[in-house]
This record gives structure tokens, sequence and C-alpha cells, in this order.
């Protein structure tokens, strides 16, 4: 046997009174905040897909790393979900995280480089022990990860005065699907003592089959990836490959991947001798899942610009789902 450093002896710290970089107050506001200047046909075509998407009832399911949360934008995806244009919520853990965070502190995203000298990064007593308790309890009822912390929060509501702007609690109200795929060891729950990998891991695979019916139903559909460059493109190439495999016709639907990388024409072959070969979205998501049929789109600009254009051009034309079409 290997020695193992004994887990459960982390010391954990209030979160109350921490100095958070992204606050409440940080939220921008859907329909009031003034919406960048963005021009782009690519991206106007891509509008056109998602809309024609949801009048036909076809899904949009959003994948995203915890940037989204981190630069304000999460009543954009609130609305979008509230209007029926967003299908499914997908994310990686550390967007569970700071939502979480905001939900009941108000703030989240601490100052890293200084928190990382003394060992007290990641080491919040409420965030850690709230969302262990969450999960582990949602588990054993046979709950997922995201569907775990939104029940935890509806029956704890005295702790929580900022839920309404929580992305995983709306998606819950709502019945949309949000779940969120894990790596053991990357997010700052795992440090606490009270972490039980078990039901971290059992929940985040219930979760991935949650994911997979979801992208089961993806044709004709759209499949939006917002700056996750390693967990939504994995993820999204290993569901497409179980779906494909169990029969599901899954070959005809869009796909974009938003980030601030150069790609220059990624459309086309790239060397393995160039480091754009590395870049997984532009394979997992743009190029290789439309090789039977769609087309994949890589979008270059900050999330600040994207999502808010994407939000006012999207609803210009469609303020709403017709009742009927999920």
């Amino acid at each position: 046997m290997f020695e193992r450093l004994d887990l459960t002896k982390s010391r954990t710290f209030t979160a109350r009174g921490r100095h958070n970089l992204v606050t409440i107050d940080d939220l921008k506001k859907p329909g009031i905040d003034e919406v960048p200047e963005y021009h782009n046909p690519e991206f106007d075509e891509l509008i056109d897909r998602i809309v024609e998407a949801r009048k036909n009832g076809r899904p949009v399911i959003w994948s995203m790393g915890a940037h989204v949360i981190k630069c304000g934008l999460s009543r954009y995806l609130i609305d979008l979900m509230k209007r029926g244009i967003i299908t499914h919520i997908a994310a990686n853990g550390a967007t569970s995280i700071h939502d979480f965070e905001l939900a009941y502190l108000g703030g989240t995203s601490e100052h890293v480089p200084t928190a990382i000298e003394d060992g007290t990064f990641g080491m919040w007593e409420e965030t850690g022990a709230w969302m262990n308790e969450a999960i582990k309890e949602g588990y054993s009822k046979g709950m997922g990860y995201g569907q775990s912390l939104a029940v935890y929060i509806e029956e704890h509501k005295d702790r929580f005065p900022y839920a309404d702007d929580c992305v995983v609690y709306n998606a819950y109200k709502l019945g949309i699907p949000a779940t969120y795929h894990i790596t053991i060891g990357t997010d700052i729950i795992h440090e606490h003592p009270s972490a039980d990998f078990a039901a971290l891991g059992g929940a985040s695979g219930i979760d991935f089959a949650i994911y997979c019916h979801s992208i089961s139903q993806l044709g004709g559909g759209v499949f939006l990836n917002f700056g996750s460059a390693v967990t939504g493109p994995e993820v999204f190439l290993k569901a497409l490959a179980i779906v494909r495999n169990q029969g599901y016709d899954v070959t005809r639907f869009t796909t974009a991947n938003f980030d601030i990388i150069p790609l220059g024409d990624y459309r086309s072959e790239v060397s393995k001798d160039h480091f754009h070969y590395y870049y997984r979205p532009r394979k997992n998501i743009v190029n290789r899942p439309t090789s039977m049929g769609g087309k994949g789109f890589y979008i270059e600009a900050n999330h600040m610009v994207t999502i808010p254009n994407l939000y006012k051009k999207v609803i210009e034309k469609l303020p709403s789902v017709p009742p009927g079409v999920r």
C-alpha cells in the first residue's frame, strides 16, 4: 500500500467577510445594460440556427466553464431558460461552485495568488460543507450533482438570499436539466474534510447519463460551448460516441465554440506540429462532430460581448418559445 495524506485534517475557514472579486452587484442586467457592438456574419448565421432549432422543438444545449458566471452573466442564462431557448445547462465543477457561492454569499472568486501562499485557498467552510452535504444527501436519494444542489437550496432557502440569481436553482424550478461534469481533485470542495468522493463521482455519473440523453436528442438542434477548453469538449465527444453507438441518429446539428483564442481558418485541417491541433474545442466541438452533417462555428470574442449579443439577437427573433414546443 502506498502512503496517503489524511485529507480529513485540512482546516477550513468561514467565507463570511471574505474579499470577493465578483459580487451579486456585478451581475449584468438583460434588457437594461448596454450591449457592446459586435458584427460577425457567422455569428448572425448561428443566431438563425438557434432560433430555427427552437421553433422546430429541437434542443439548444448550453455548455460552459466557470468564467461565464464570473463575468456576471448568470441572468442572461436564466432569462433564456425562462423563455424556453436553453433546454439543457452543462458545466464543470467550478461553475457550480461560483454559482452556489453567489446564491448564499452574494460573492465569489477569492484572490488566489495570496490564498495559495498561506493554504487558505478554497478552504471556505460554508461552501465545502454545504455543497458536499448536498451532493452526499442527493446522491443517496438517486439524484445527480446538479439536482442535489438545487434541492438543497430549496430545502434551506434561508441560507440562500440570492437564489433567484442562481443558474442551477432556476434550471431546477423550470424543469431544465443542469448537469455538472467533474474531475476529482480540480474543485475546491474536494479539498475539504467533508468531501465524499464516492458521492461526488456517483452524482456526476448520474449527470453524465442525463447529459447523454439530451445529446441523443440533438439532431436538428444546437450545441453551444462557452469557454470550457477541456471538460466541455471531452464530455461532449464521449456522449456523442455513446448515443451513436446505441443507434441514435445524431448526425445533422449545429455546434459552436466561444473563446478568445485566434484560430484563423478554423475549419481547415491543422498539422500536429501546430499548437492549434491540441486545442480540444476545435476538433471535438467544431470539426469532428459535424463531419456527417450540420455545421460547426468558432466565435472569437469575450463572453461579455458574445453572450449579451446572443441574448439580444435571439429574443429579437424569438421572444419566447411558442406554447407546445419543448
